[in-house]
C-alpha cells in the first residue's frame, strides 16, 4: 500500500452525547484525547485533515488541516464525504483516505501497519479494521472513488448509518488479534474514561 496515496482523516465532528462535552478536548494523563490519536499518524502520512464542527484545540503541525462538515448532522459518513470532497476542491492526488476516531487513546502506529499492509487494493473499495472479530467502522480505508455513490445515498436517499452503507458497498475486513488490552478501546463515557486511566496505570 502505497501510504504517498492516502490522506489520514481524524473524524471529530460528532455531538459526544454520552460523554456530555466534547470528547476530543478531554484530558487523559498529559495529553487531550485527540492528541494521542494525531501523535501516532501524523508521521505515517504526508497531510493530516481533522474533521471538526467545533472550534477545537490539538497539536499543532504544519501537516495539520481541519475543516467543519461540508453539510452538518450527516454522521460520520458525512465527515468521509467532506474529506473526500476537500481532496478533490484542493487538487489533491490522494487515491484514498485513512479514517480514525478522536476517542481511542490506546491505538499506536503498528496497528496501522498491521492493517495497511495487510489490504489489496484489487478487492474492495472499502476496507474496515477488526480486533479480535469486532468490526470498527470508523477505522476505514476508503477509495475516492466511492465520493459519488456516498454522495448520492446520503444527501438524496438519507443513508446515516456506516455499518448498513459499507455493507451495500461491499466492505472487507481486515482482523487483528490482541490477546490483553484491545488498543481500539474507545471512551463514549465518564464510565469509560476511568477505565482508560486504570488501563494506563497497569501499564506503568
Amino acid at each position: 500500500m502505497d501510504y504517498n496515496s492516502i490522506l489520514g482523516v481524524v473524524l471529530a465532528g460528532g455531538q459526544s452525547k454520552r460523554f456530555g462535552q466534547d470528547k476530543s478536548q478531554v484530558q487523559l494523563e498529559s495529553k487531550i484525547l485527540i492528541d494521542y490519536i494525531l501523535l501516532e499518524i501524523l508521521n505515517e502520512f504526508n497531510e493530516i485533515l481533522i474533521i471538526a464542527n467545533n472550534d477545537i484545540k490539538f497539536f499543532n503541525s504544519k501537516k495539520i488541516n481541519k475543516i467543519e462538515d461540508y453539510k452538518k448532522n450527516l454522521g460520520p459518513l458525512g465527515g468521509v464525504l467532506s474529506a473526500m470532497k476537500w481532496i478533490k476542491e484542493n487538487n489533491k492526488k490522494y487515491k484514498w483516505i485513512s479514517t480514525f476516531p478522536s476517542d481511542t487513546p490506546f491505538f499506536k502506529k503498528k496497528h496501522l501497519h498491521d492493517f495497511l499492509n495487510n489490504i489489496n487494493e484489487k478487492q474492495s473499495k472499502l476496507f474496515f479494521i477488526k480486533s479480535n472479530d469486532k468490526r470498527h467502522n470508523i477505522f476505514g480505508l476508503w477509495s475516492l472513488e466511492l465520493l459519488n455513490r456516498l454522495e448520492d445515498d446520503l444527501v438524496n436517499k438519507g443513508e446515516r448509518k456506516v455499518e448498513d452503507w459499507a455493507n451495500k458497498v461491499g466492505v472487507k475486513t481486515i482482523n487483528l488479534e490482541f490477546k490483553n488490552n484491545d488498543p481500539f478501546f474507545n471512551i463514549n463515557t465518564k464510565e469509560d474514561l476511568e477505565k482508560a486511566k486504570e488501563i494506563i496505570k497497569s501499564n506503568d
